[in-house]
Parts: C-alpha cells; structure tokens; sequence
C-alpha cells in the first residue's frame, strides 16, 4: 500500500497537467449540462449532475439523451 502512494504522489507531481485537463473537460461539460437541465426544468438531473463527478460522462449522456427537444412550430400563415 505504501508503495502503491508514492508511486501516485510520484505521478501526481509529474503529471500535473492532465489533472489540469481533465478538470476543464469536467467543467466544460458540467456547465452546459447543469444549464441546460435547469432550462429545461429537470431537477433531477440538475441534482445528479452537481453531485457526482464522472469526468463529463454524465453530462455528455444527459445532454446526448435526456435533454428536452426543441419543437419548430411551422409558420401560422400556412401554405401559400
């Protein structure tokens, strides 16, 4: 076990910058998931996407499947 965290904390000070990345790729799709799920009134999963941090697998499935579409209405003059 204690080889196992230095090896971590070894790769943690080497490797900094993929934490970096990773956490702007959470926070990218976080914000546009938590957006649109509290444009849409889906309280759920506003709450489920807050909480649990999934580096943007959540978001990115909420988004792909379980957002609300948007309707077109046609034009009310109809066809001419």
């Amino acid at each position: 076990m204690n080889n196992f965290l230095q090896s971590l904390g070894f790769f943690l000070t080497t490797h900094s910058y993929v934490f970096v990345i990773i956490a702007i790729w959470e926070l990218i799709w976080k914000g546009l998931a938590l957006w649109k799920s509290s444009q849409n009134k889906q309280r759920n999963w506003y709450v489920a996407i807050l909480i649990i941090n999934t580096i943007g697998i959540l978001p990115i499935i909420y988004l792909k499947f379980f957002q609300k579409k948007l309707k077109i209405n046609p034009p009310a003059g109809g066809k001419k």
